[in-house]
């Protein structure tokens, strides 16, 4: 199975906590990336740490088709 890969923008806190707990519902890992840091994002405090003004990728290390129509809201 390949990994899957999304590009979103969480706006403000609050954006990022929905985001978070809608990712801890997954059973496989999620990360969130740019440049070279690697964010688990299940992590709000690792998120919170991120720029949040610049486009993040979201990679899916496994399916989950409710967590994706969830999360289009955020995509860029």
């Amino acid at each position: 199975m390949n990994d899957r890969k999304i590009t979103i923008y969480l706006r403000d806190p609050e954006e990022v906590s929905e985001f978070v707990h809608l990712a801890e519902q997954c059973e496989f890992d999620v990360d969130i990336y740019y440049n070279r840091v690697i964010i688990d994002a299940k992590s709000l405090l690792g998120i919170l740490s991120m720029d949040l003004s610049r486009p993040l990728n979201v990679r899916l290390h496994g399916e989950d088709a409710h967590f994706e129509k969830a999360i289009a809201r955020f995509a860029a």
